[in-house]
């Protein structure tokens, strides 16, 4: 199960979401998961931003040895699922991948939809895309440039959205 977060530069939400579902499944015991990350506009080969770094590890994630990279339609082609921070992103995701449209979803989307009581794997989801009304779909703000705070915030924020989608995953991975 490769599961793909997209932001924009790579450096903050993207790369939170990648590192808090990798630990989220070393905890809880889910095979065969991977997470990766990449940006519509990365900043190719930098760290984590030091106040995402911050923010992840303290919701029990690890910055190290991250390098940001640019989306690509064989990265994206090469995902189960794809995740994106923002509409915009689902967007450039579709245009450089359109054969992916069953499988891209925006963050709120996607942990919305993986709640549904009958959603029983991620081959669900496309089908229960229409029951979303157009506010059921807010973005997750882009942190950079705030106060460390809104970095604390927006890594909370992804980290409350995660437990349904993880939880989809493993019963993906066991049918």
């Amino acid at each position: 199960m490769q599961v793909l977060f997209v932001c924009t530069g790579n450096i903050s939400r993207s790369p939170t979401a990648e590192r808090l579902s990798a630990a989220y499944a070393a905890v809880h015991g889910i095979p065969n998961f991977t997470a990766s990350s990449a940006g519509t506009r990365a900043v190719i080969g930098h760290p984590v931003h030091q106040y995402a770094a911050i923010a992840l590890e303290e919701l029990g994630g690890s910055a190290s040895d991250f390098s940001a990279r640019q989306l690509t339609a064989k990265i994206a082609s090469a995902a189960d699922l794809i995740v994106t921070m923002t509409r915009t992103h689902r967007d450039v995701v579709l245009e450089t991948a359109p054969r992916q449209l069953q499988r891209t979803f925006t963050f709120t989307e996607v942990s919305r939809l993986a709640a549904m009581d009958d959603a029983e794997t991620l081959f669900d989801l496309a089908g229960l895309r229409p029951r979303l009304g157009t506010t059921d779909k807010p973005d997750i703000p882009d942190p950079v440039g705030q106060s460390p705070e809104v970095f604390a915030t927006v890594g909370a924020q992804i980290a409350s959205l995660l437990p349904p989608i993880m939880e989809l995953c493993r019963r993906t991975i066991r049918a």
